[in-house]
């Protein structure tokens, strides 16, 4: 997921920053926010968590690797789209209900989340 938020950064830059956060020095966000997953990105715009409906039943964050780095820009611009809006809540282009059921890469992830904001626990 590390490649994937890299290659994107140059791409998202005019409307979107990524951020790097190691989650043992912020115990109060990691606890807020859940950050228990292995992998976690979230949504922020003017220090407003923006949600968004994956299908998946949670709205707060993408808790698995994407490898699809146009996935991933989209997402990232139907976040800023609707948040510039003033919506909280954003559907995302696609639909990730049955991700799990037929994604085996999805399966078990190194020591590390992200965030829209990404923590790295490893460094």
């Amino acid at each position: 997921m590390d490649e994937t938020l890299y290659g994107i950064s140059e791409k998202v830059k005019n409307f979107a920053v990524i951020y790097l956060v190691d989650v043992t020095k912020v115990p109060d966000f990691t606890k807020m926010y859940e950050l228990y997953d292995p992998c976690t990105v979230m949504f922020f715009y003017r220090n407003k968590h923006i949600m968004i409906d994956l299908g998946t039943g949670n709205n707060n964050k993408i808790n698995w690797a994407m490898d699809d780095k146009q996935e991933l820009i989209d997402i990232v611009e139907t976040i800023y789209r609707g948040a510039s809006k003033g919506r909280g809540l954003v559907v995302s282009p696609k639909d990730y209900s049955t991700r799990y059921k037929y994604c085996e890469s999805c399966l078990p992830f190194p020591p590390f989340a992200f965030a829209l904001f990404c923590n790295n626990s490893s460094n």
